[in-house]
């Protein structure tokens, strides 16, 4: 099976992104985009999570689409020829990065 995935986004709660990412605008940015699997970012920040909870639901095992009440609103302004599935897939980052003093 052939598709397209994003899997290395960020929330709105990381550092210097733009506030306005939410489940709503990345299912739409995905669809126009042709984007068929899409990683949450940073799933393990208590803000996002319970917003994730609360607007996604499961469609396969580990795979989450927008409830219906959010993906009718947005649809309608999907143009016919980028309309199908987005599949959202629980993603965070780890950072190795570090400040402290030592010279690692």
């Amino acid at each position: 099976m052939k598709f397209l995935a994003d899997l290395h986004i960020h929330s709105r709660f990381s550092l210097a992104t733009t506030k306005n990412i939410d489940v709503e605008n990345l299912y739409f940015a995905a669809r126009k985009k042709g984007i068929t699997v899409l990683g949450t970012g940073a799933f393990t920040h208590i803000g996002w999570f319970g917003e994730l909870k609360n607007k996604l639901i499961q469609a396969e095992d580990g795979l989450y689409i927008p409830k219906k009440v959010i993906s009718g609103k947005i649809d309608k302004f999907i143009p016919e020829s980028c309309r199908g599935i987005t599949r959202f897939v629980p993603t965070s980052e780890m950072c190795n990065g570090y400040s402290s003093g030592d010279s690692r």
